[in-house]
C-alpha cells in the first residue's frame, strides 16, 4: 500500500494523477492506521518550510514517518517533502526539520532569477542508480524552489546547474527524493515515478 501522506500541504491531485499513469497505486490520507499499514510513504510539499513542519506536527504524522523509515520500508519525497527530510532549513529563520538526512536548507544565491522556476537538465552523480534506469544524462525536468539543499553530496544521485550546484534527486538507503516536480516533469517525471514504482515492487 503506497500512500500520499496528506498534511494539508502539497498538490496532492496531481501527485496522485502521476502515479497512476504509470500504474502505481496510491491512497492519499492521514489516517494513522493505514499510515502504519503502509509499505511507501509519499512525502509531498508545497510552500515555506517552517509552516509545512508546523503542519506536520499538527498532524500527528512525524513519529510514524520515523518508524516507518526505521523499518527500512521506502520513503519518497517530492520538492519542499525533500527539503522536510534534512536537519535544517534557513527559510524564515531556522527551522528543525525531520532530520532523516544530512543537511540544511540554504536559500538560492545567484544573479539568475529567483525562484528558481521552469526546466532545467540534469547531471548525473550515481547514474547507475535505480530512481534513473529509464532516463538520460542532461533530460529536463521542472524546477519550482527559492532554496536548495547544501550537504556534502554523498546522497546526490543528480544534481542540476543554477550558478550553484543544485541537488535534484537524492536517495540514501531506503530514503528517496526529488527537488523537481516528477508529476508536472512530463515523460521523464514519469519515468522516474515508474523506477521508484519498481523499487517498491
Amino acid at each position: 500500500m503506497n500512500i500520499i501522506l496528506d498534511y494539508d500541504v502539497g498538490n496532492l491531485d496531481s501527485v496522485k494523477r502521476g502515479f497512476e499513469r504509470v500504474g502505481v497505486k496510491t491512497i492519499v490520507t492521514k489516517d494513522e492506521t493505514l499510515v502504519r499499514q503502509a509499505t511507501s510513504l509519499i512525502l509531498p510539499g508545497v510552500g515555506a518550510f517552517n509552516e509545512a513542519m508546523k503542519s506536520l506536527k499538527k498532524s500527528g504524522l512525524i513519529p510514524l514517518i520515523q518508524a516507518h523509515v526505521k523499518k527500512n520500508k521506502p520513503l519518497f519525497g517530492i520538492c519542499l517533502g525533500m527539503q522536510l527530510l534534512y536537519e535544517q532549513s534557513e527559510e524564515n529563520g531556522l527551522c528543525e526539520g525531520l532530520g532523516l538526512l544530512k543537511g540544511t536548507i540554504k536559500p538560492i544565491k545567484t544573479t539568475l532569477k529567483v525562484p528558481h522556476m521552469g526546466w532545467n537538465q540534469l547531471k548525473f552523480r550515481q547514474p547507475h542508480h535505480p530512481l534513473v534506469k529509464y532516463i538520460r544524462e542532461n533530460d529536463y525536468v521542472y524546477f519550482v524552489h527559492s532554496y536548495y539543499v547544501v550537504s556534502d553530496f554523498s546522497d546526490v544521485v543528480a544534481y542540476t546547474d543554477y550558478d550553484v550546484q543544485i541537488p535534484a534527486i537524492v536517495a540514501q538507503g531506503n530514503i528517496f527524493a526529488t527537488q523537481f516536480h516528477p508529476e508536472k516533469s512530463a515523460d521523464v517525471g514519469l519515468k522516474i515515478l515508474k523506477a521508484y514504482g519498481d523499487v517498491i515492487a
